[in-house]
């Protein structure tokens, strides 16, 4: 089968272990993910065609097969995002950004350094709280009661735009996360933190964009009140 003209977020929502292939080509699925697989391939000098057997080929594993969450309510998509993402970044970055300052410090010397880090993990973290309050406080309730309002979608789409130019350049920053030689426990430890904090947010702004900011063919039920 070919998935050479279809959307990349919609190849990530709905094959199994898609993104995984994603980010192995490095290939833009969340903020990004209106772009063709064959267009954003050819923009990277990519084998297009590699890559569509590949996910041909997850697509027709059997046993594979995750939650669909185009299957699911609106308010359980909207709570699985509150607890696998919004709460998990409250984790990650604190940590990520005491990782960064203690790189920066003892290894400022280094040609590798990654230098300004911590700083730009700090200013991420900010802008990331004000975004998830603002979908907790306002947006998420009134997608759960079967409101789906343009206005505030799109400035919510419009800071994924900007989280995902933040993660790129995070990725400038941090030397495209290739550790040098010799690294040291808390460098490794960086980046690997890094790596794991790049693919969670762009799974959960796929998850938004493509999903749960759509407006459902027909109503799906009241909040339960877990995203309120």
């Amino acid at each position: 089968m070919s998935y050479l003209d279809q959307p990349l977020g919609q190849l990530a929502t709905q094959i199994p272990g898609a993104t995984a292939v994603f980010h192995k080509y490095k290939l833009d699925f969340c903020c990004g993910g209106k772009e063709s697989l064959a267009a954003a391939a050819a923009k990277r000098q990519l084998n297009a065609a590699q890559i569509n057997t590949e996910l041909a080929a997850l697509a027709q594993k059997p046993g594979s097969m995750q939650r669909n969450w185009r299957e699911a309510k609106t308010e359980e998509l909207a709570y699985f995002i509150l607890e696998r993402f919004h709460a998990k970044h409250r984790l990650q970055l604190p940590e990520l950004i005491r990782l960064a300052r203690r790189v920066e410090h003892v290894h400022a010397d280094h040609p590798e350094c990654p230098t300004g880090l911590a700083t730009h993990l700090e200013h991420m973290y900010q802008e990331l709280e004000s975004h998830m309050h603002k979908e907790e406080q306002i947006l998420f309730p009134m997608l759960c009661n079967g409101f789906f309002p343009a206005g505030p979608i799109s400035v919510m789409q419009e800071e994924h735009l900007q989280h995902g130019d933040a993660l790129d350049t995070m990725l400038n920053l941090a030397k495209d996360l290739v550790l040098p030689a010799g690294a040291c426990n808390t460098w490794s430890a960086l980046y690997l933190g890094l790596t794991e904090l790049k693919e969670d947010l762009m799974e959960h702004i796929l998850l938004e964009n493509e999903i749960l900011f759509v407006e459902p063919q027909q109503q799906k039920g009241q909040c339960c009140g877990s995203c309120q």
